[in-house]
């Protein structure tokens, strides 16, 4: 018989106002701090606010201009490439009690563990080696933590989500029975993982508002409104998950993809928006080269002004063979914008996504460019990389990143979109 497994989730509380709170040796529980770009308007939506103004009252993914004007607080500007070293120290410390192994990175602040195999190591029950855990991340790092406990991945991540919330040591406890007793009458649905507004919505339209309403709904109904989908929902209302770590660790994806995004500071015209695609296309072609792969199909996806109520553009364009080639890759990505973007209408949401990734192994030529060609821009290519990693991403741009509008060389400063220290 196979042995019942335990899980870990841990999460790292407010963890980017709570670093900038730490950095400061002040504390997050006491503090009033804000993580936002004091240089974007007051509509910048907040990275974080420490939990002092969390229990305020001020949601975490507020905009600045929603935080009420009585509370005096501390703005600290974004610096990603501290919170990535944070998080690389912090996931040390998990490493001294869990194998790499039985440990998943769900976020820059979220760890899945399977102790299963630990606990008769160390003597300890499930809730003893999380407060050990969650001790020395605080000693060492001044992080507080939450942690959740369940039989399953799902469960773990419920007890954190919700259960946590609601005792003194921030540890909530869950399996299926317990669940079942606890949650089944929990509202909203939207606290429980992987139930967004639209699917609560859609639920609720049936009279379904809990997880103990939907475990017991017909189920040839939730087919049809959900597909195949409905069969996590399912499982799931019932407190039940059967993906384990071990298929999280050997999980291959049918296909890859590599891509890129950004929200614009401004409205752009059709102009300057071909220029902002193009600049995203070459620096994801750079990331091909770096990583050794290529493409044979580009998807472009542009959204119009907020102030103009249209649908977004979309559409793929298929290359004739796969390359990473930055001259062709641009200008496939420049003809599919003009194909499927409206020139008369502002622009301030895009993405450029590369398909089909392969290993460049299997690259191939067409009749229509020279081998020697392509292998020349190749090298000049890895030279560029060379050139960035030695004295930064921008120490070598192209005459299109210095035109009016472009966003590269800002956005070699930022990571995430954020500004990196």
């Amino acid at each position: 018989m196979e042995k019942k497994r335990i899980y870990v989730c841990i999460d790292l509380k407010c963890f980017y106002a709570s670093v900038e709170c730490a950095e400061r040796k002040l504390d997050p529980f006491t503090t009033n701090l804000v993580v936002a770009d004091p240089e974007r308007s007051e509509k910048t939506i907040c990275l974080a606010v420490s939990p002092a103004m969390k229990a305020r009252g001020v949601p975490g993914r507020c905009r600045v201009f929603q935080i009420p004007p009585d509370i005096e607080y501390i703005t600290a500007t974004p610096r990603m490439q501290l919170y990535i070293d944070y998080s690389a120290a912090i996931y040390e410390i998990y490493l001294k009690y869990i194998a790499k192994e039985d440990i998943h990175v769900y976020s820059i602040d979220e760890v899945f563990m399977d102790v299963t195999d630990y606990l008769e190591m160390y003597q300890m029950t499930a809730r003893e080696l999380s407060i050990r855990i969650m001790q020395d991340v605080l000693d060492r790092k001044g992080i507080t933590a939450t942690c959740g406990i369940g039989t399953n991945l799902y469960l773990a991540k419920v007890a954190l989500d919700i259960t946590a919330k609601h005792v003194d040591d921030h540890i909530g406890i869950l399996d299926e029975e317990s669940y079942r007793k606890l949650l089944w009458n929990h509202k909203p649905l939207t606290d429980f993982w992987r139930i967004g507004p639209g699917i609560s919505r859609q639920l609720e339209r049936v009279g379904i508002t809990t997880m103990g309403e939907l475990a017991k709904a017909d189920e040839d109904m939730l087919y049809k409104m959900f597909g195949v989908d409905a069969e996590l929902l399912i499982d799931h209302a019932w407190g039940r998950e059967t993906t384990t770590m071990a298929d999280i660790k050997t999980y291959k994806p049918k296909s890859n993809s590599i891509s890129s995004g950004q929200v614009l500071s401004r409205d752009y015209n059709y102009e300057e928006g071909k220029l902002i695609v193009k600049e995203m296309a070459d620096l994801l072609c750079l990331n091909l080269v770096e990583k050794g792969l290529l493409t044979n199909s580009i998807t472009l996806h542009v959204g119009y002004s907020n102030r103009i109520d249209k649908k977004s553009a979309h559409g793929t364009a298929a290359m004739s063979v796969a390359t990473s080639s930055s001259n062709r890759i641009m200008e496939y990505t420049e003809q599919l914008y003009e194909r499927i973007v409206d020139r008369y209408t502002p622009v301030r949401r895009m993405s450029v996504t590369f398909n089909n990734v392969t290993d460049d192994t299997y690259q191939q030529y067409d009749l229509f460019t020279a081998p020697s060609d392509l292998e020349r821009e190749h090298r000049m290519q890895k030279a560029i990389l060379d050139i960035k990693e030695k004295f930064g991403k921008n120490a070598i741009l192209r005459g299109m990143n210095l035109q009016a509008g472009a966003t590269t060389m800002e956005r070699n400063c930022q990571i995430g979109g954020h500004r990196s220290g």
